[in-house]
């Protein structure tokens, strides 16, 4: 097996302090800072940043963020965990990026998605009725940009570009990009049509019904003459010293966020026994070092994955216990994980 990469991933979930008060959204993101510093001196390979636009979450520019983490950081790779490129401007993402990689020397990548949430459309100002086209027409165009060359291009939903060229340039010549999927075979077989890696959002359910989409993307880029790259998953869970410790201090918390996203959905409220038997068997990584490391040696071993990145925010968790939670992963999960998968 090729060399694995460990990622932490967080939305900028605003935590309480220590004596269960919320703090403010510009503490909030500075503590996504702090924890990727941590990160950083740990060996953690990549930090990812997801964009949201709702009061619970900090983050709604990933690029932001992380071009600060550049200039406090010297190793760990930079991420969007995924940039919305539907509701953004593909010059305007190419731009911000490149920028992240300037200040980085060369560590920034671009995870793209079409976002499970859709706060940012209305918000500037696109329909959701043209979801698919936008990301199908943006995602064309930036595959182009990728290319540092000037462009000719034209779509439905953006003004066309005449030889347009976009600065400014990375220093490698190549920005590193992903497409974050959640589900679709059709995202799938795109991803695949543009030689992108494959990022597969795995949130929910037995992990191992996403074989076939791995699958998918490989005989999908062989038919397209395109690079099958090692795939990436990223799934959520929580770090504490004990397995009774890490499910206490996560789940209240975590039964907020999810029954306040479930009541727009349309979904019941969680129980506690389905939290325990998504902890148990499904993707909810949650427990001690050694229960986790075990969990995602598994996954990683039965997808045949080369990268897994934790989401290690979902909640208003602690700000102490977040600290501990990214501790514990860089310092004691991800070497046990080596070991198992090099036994």
């Amino acid at each position: 097996m090729s060399e694995l990469v460990f990622g932490l991933d967080t939305f900028g979930d605003v935590p309480e302090d220590d004596s269960g008060r919320p703090v403010s959204h510009a503490a909030a993101i500075r503590q996504v800072l702090d924890e990727a510093v941590l990160a950083d001196e740990i060996g953690v390979d990549v930090i990812a940043l997801g964009e949201h636009h709702r009061p619970e979450y900090s983050v709604s520019t990933p690029e932001t963020v992380l071009a600060g983490i550049a200039t406090r950081t010297s190793r760990i790779r930079l991420a969007s965990g995924v940039t919305v490129l539907s509701s953004d401007d593909p010059v305007r993402v190419f731009q911000r990026f490149s920028t992240v990689d300037a200040l980085s020397h060369g560590r920034a990548e671009v995870i793209l998605g079409r976002g499970s949430f859709t706060e940012s459309f209305p918000l500037f100002g696109y329909d959701l009725s043209d979801y698919d086209v936008l990301f199908e027409e943006k995602i064309e165009l930036f595959a182009r940009l990728l290319e540092e060359k000037p462009v000719t291009w034209s779509g439905t939903k953006r003004a066309p570009l005449t030889d347009a060229d976009v600065f400014p340039k990375t220093e490698s010549g190549r920005l590193s990009t992903w497409v974050g999927v959640g589900g679709s075979p059709q995202s799938v077989v795109r991803t695949a049509h543009y030689g992108f890696p494959l990022m597969l959002a795995i949130i929910g359910g037995s992990p191992e019904r996403f074989a076939p989409y791995v699958e998918l993307y490989r005989r999908a880029a062989a038919q397209f003459g395109t690079t099958a790259y090692p795939v990436g998953m990223h799934s959520p869970g929580f770090i504490a010293d004990t397995d009774e410790e890490a499910r206490e201090v996560f789940w209240p918390h975590y039964r907020v966020m999810r029954n306040r996203i479930g009541a727009l959905r349309g979904w019941p409220p969680i129980r506690r026994e389905e939290f325990d038997a998504e902890v148990a068997h499904g993707s909810l990584y949650i427990g001690s070092p050694e229960t986790v490391a075990r969990r995602m040696a598994d996954a990683i071993r039965n997808l045949g994955v080369g990268r897994f990145d934790l989401i290690y925010t979902a909640g208003a968790q602690p700000v102490s216990a977040r600290m501990r939670a990214v501790e514990l992963y860089g310092t004691r999960v991800v070497p046990l994980v080596r070991d198992m998968l090099a036994g």
